[in-house]
């Protein structure tokens, strides 16, 4: 298999991906103060959402590359 129809492939899965998930989340957790044996942390939550352009975009650039690869053969 090409590279580029491989490259394709994984644009249409992220793009599929990004389209059903539409945000990703994840905590962090951050040191804040240790003394002697006391430990202080502090837990942040962050959220980035997956705008839906991106994942039809990103669908069908690999569309395309799929295309192109398999004509070039």
């Amino acid at each position: 298999m090409k590279p580029i129809v491989v490259i394709g492939l994984v644009l249409i899965v992220l793009g599929i991906g990004g389209l059903v998930l539409r945000s990703v989340h994840w905590t962090e957790t951050k040191n804040v103060a240790n003394i002697g044996p006391i430990h202080i942390n502090s837990e942040e939550d962050h959220n980035v959402w997956i705008p839906t352009a991106a994942g039809v975009l990103a669908v069908v650039a690999g569309l395309g590359l799929v295309v192109v690869g398999r004509k070039s053969a």
